[in-house]
């Protein structure tokens, strides 16, 4: 297959990069449009068969009144305002421009509903809250652009009212993420050409993977656009296409051209002959590790699928098309071009003696090699210790939710919800209790709801109200903030109360709980079903039992060492004035989840490359150890090359003002580092040469196995025509920055 695929590409390149440009254009005609189509509403955090949600639909029918969506308008007032004070003017506007709106169905202030706590501890400000009815994506956006407007409108608020709430809170969560998107694609990129110019040693080649990653996330953005159209898409799934699409691409484009270029300098044809074996050579090769290594990230990424979380199944789908549109580039296009461009590959170089530096890097990786295998169990044990030192504070590892707090404070949301947190008296965290039962149950409820009421930390119960003919409901307040360990402890005690009837709770503490629930009990077959593809996969490419669980390990090291890092950083707050965000002494729930797989499967995508090179030099009669020498010193260099400009990548999501989305860039671009640092640099090779021959040991039924559907990497005779034995004796001519 990749040897077809290969002559055809170098057949057909112009037909193929014409194609390929069409594609371009409509992937941005289509795609751009796919920011407007993002979701990013309370629901996509929860899980669709929970009980929370069933308890909001009953609500909702009942009522009309969607209890995840609501405004806050905070008016600030030059006189202090007491609860039997005239009511200022401008509060009156304030509810008056509320009850105005279609999508408000119930407005509470502090006078007509009688509710002194709605009024600042200065007394200098007020709140006024707004029931909603539902509002979908992007109705959401419109109707809150339009009440911006109208306040703005207001002579009496625009200068004295801020907009918060839930609703406005989920809007400019969208906005500052799409802002924030922005700001590190005009940062990041610019440094990311500087730095693949000094690595491909050349302007043309560096250009390369930069216009890859373009290319990978438009097409990832078509994708993704197309699968709005069947589901619900979050907001979060832009910043993986952006950070995943430019790192892979560039990942793949290293292996892709440096193989390229050392193929076409081991050859003895020139010209076009030459630029048709190298081509070949490349795809079968470097194309067959790139195509494995795809497969082996998406395969990680599809892990998110088996969560019913629409946040996490959205960034799982999304990274998938970002995996296979960045190999699709790599495999398709890339080819195409190197047919092109030949020996013009190294066209604008500007440096000289690139072959003579190409191979110092490649003796000094060597000697690494051998240094760690003259004393693998020092190594190893060293490598050990560094890594599980720094995943030690994950064993405190707590987490949290997301509300109008993570906003900074330059937008309306954020400035409400700190003046709400600061200004005004502790707001009781809210649960609602809607129970499956008949008309005539009201006495039986009642006596549940002093049960509830004598629940410690349960401020006040309400009365029983029938929804309908099948549904009641009952409303308690819990002391302490909604997400804080204290009112998560009462919610709990409130739900294992017992009740006359089915009971469902709903409200932000317990909408939390069923999430960190549903998380909980999809963790253990998605954590499975990622282990059991990862061993499979690396079997079939190795042909080795204990590379593919070595692989396994390895990978979990990584993950736990960027797991140690979050927690020391987000959750203990160190680095937080340097980084610009405040502890809130959790991480955010979802946020490991999509770093474990995301992390893993770039790991499992640096050890592709390693094991690639090592398989086929052991394929060539090496012996065991100097074919991990050979393997570390042909990769060595793009391994850290790569991590270092995926570091940039996708480190360049630490600068989102948003806590979550750093926790995932920071995390995920530690996770590649270190892997790259230590993993495939100390304790691959120590632990592969304290094992020798037994680390590509298989049983019989296994051998069999792998050679009927494992992975060939491809070697001299898989070319129509043996390589000239002076290809195998050239100087190497690869690209690095070691």
């Amino acid at each position: 297959m990749f040897k077809a695929l290969a002559s055809l590409l170098h057949q057909r390149r112009r037909l193929v990069l014409l194609a390929s440009l069409v594609l371009l254009v409509v992937a941005g005609a289509i795609g751009s449009s796919l920011q407007q189509h993002l979701t990013n509403g309370a629901s996509d955090y929860d899980d669709p068969g929970g009980g929370n949600v069933t308890a909001r639909k009953v609500i909702q029918q009942a009522t009309g009144i969607d209890p995840q969506q609501g405004y806050v308008l905070l008016v600030r007032t030059d006189a202090p305002l007491t609860a039997d004070a005239p009511v200022p003017p401008e509060v009156t506007a304030a509810v008056n421009l509320l009850k105005a709106r279609s999508e408000v169905k119930r407005v509470l202030d502090y006078s007509g509903a009688h509710l002194p706590a709605l009024i600042a501890e200065d007394g200098r400000s007020t709140v006024v809250l707004a029931d909603l009815g539902t509002l979908s994506s992007p109705s959401d956006v419109d109707a809150v652009k339009a009440l911006e407007h109208d306040v703005a409108a207001d002579p009496l608020l625009k200068d004295r009212t801020l907009l918060g709430g839930a609703t406005v809170g989920h809007v400019q969560v969208g906005e500052v993420s799409e802002k924030d998107l922005g700001m590190a694609e005009t940062l990041s990129l610019p440094i990311l050409l500087v730095l693949l110019v000094i690595v491909f040693r050349g302007l043309i080649a560096g250009l390369i993977p930069l216009l890859g990653g373009v290319f990978a996330m438009m097409l990832a953005m078509l994708g993704t656009r197309v699968l709005t159209l069947f589901t619900n898409v979050s907001t979060g799934a832009m910043n993986l296409i952006f950070a995943l699409g430019l790192g892979l691409c560039i990942d793949f484009s290293l292996l892709m051209v440096s193989r390229f270029r050392e193929e076409y300098a081991a050859g003895v044809e020139a010209g076009a002959e030459g630029t048709a074996r190298a081509v070949r050579r490349t795809v079968l090769t470097a194309g067959r590790t790139v195509a494995f290594s795809a497969f082996t990230v998406a395969v990680a990424l599809s892990a998110l699928l088996i969560f019913p979380l629409p946040y996490l199944r959205s960034l799982g789908s999304s990274g998938i098309l970002t995996v296979l549109s960045a190999a699709f580039f790599a495999l398709v296009v890339l080819p195409a071009v190197l047919a092109v461009l030949g020996p013009k590959i190294d066209a604008l170089s500007f440096r000289r003696g690139r072959a003579e530096g190409a191979a110092r890097v490649v003796r000094r990786w060597e000697r690494l090699a051998y240094g760690v295998m003259r004393r693998p169990m020092l190594y190893a044990v060293a490598g050990v210790v560094v890594l599980l030192g720094i995943a030690a504070p994950v064993t405190g590892i707590k987490f949290t939710g997301v509300d109008q707090s993570v906003l900074p404070r330059s937008v309306s949301a954020g400035q409400v919800a700190e003046e709400l947190g600061t200004k005004y008296a502790q707001q009781p965290a809210s649960v609602r209790i809607v129970l499956d039962a008949p008309a005539d149950a009201g006495a039986a409820l009642g006596e549940y709801g002093t049960r509830v009421g004598q629940v410690p930390g349960v401020q006040r119960v309400g009365a029983p109200v029938q929804l309908d003919a099948g549904h009641w409901q009952i409303d308690a307040s819990v002391a302490g903030e909604p997400l804080q360990a204290a009112a998560l402890d009462t919610v709990q005690r409130v739900q294992r109360t017992a009740a006359p009837f089915q009971a469902r709770f709903t409200g932000a503490s317990a909408d939390f709980l069923a999430q960190r629930a549903s998380i909980g009990d999809h963790l253990l077959p998605a954590g499975l079903v990622l282990a059991g593809l990862t061993v499979l996969l690396l079997f079939l490419f190795t042909g080795s039992v204990w590379l593919a669980f070595q692989g396994l390990l390895m990978n979990a090291l990584s993950v736990a060492a960027a797991f140690g890092m979050l927690v020391w950083v987000f959750q203990q707050g160190h680095l937080s004035g340097l980084l610009d965000f405040t502890a809130t002494g959790a991480l955010e729930e979802t946020s490991p989840v999509v770093l474990f797989a995301l992390a893993f499967g770039l790991s499992t995508d640096y050890n592709v490359f390693l094991l690639g090179r090592i398989k086929e030099a052991r394929g060539t009669g090496l012996d065991e150890r100097s074919a991990v020498a050979v393997g570390i010193s042909r990769t060595g260099g793009i391994v850290t090359s790569a991590a270092l400009l995926f570091f940039v990548a996708i480190g360049a999501l630490g600068l989102s003002r948003l806590a979550f989305i750093k926790e995932l860039g920071l995390g995920a671009a530690f996770a590649v580092l270190i892997d790259a640092a230590v993993v495939r640099t100390l304790l691959v090779p120590a632990v592969m040469a304290m094992l020798g021959k037994a680390a590509w040991w298989a049983p019989g039924p296994l051998k069999r196995l792998h050679e009927r559907f494992g992975v060939d990497e491809g070697g001299a005779g898989d070319e129509e025509e043996p390589a000239p034995a002076g290809a195998r004796a050239a100087a190497p001519k690869l690209v690095t920055t070691a």
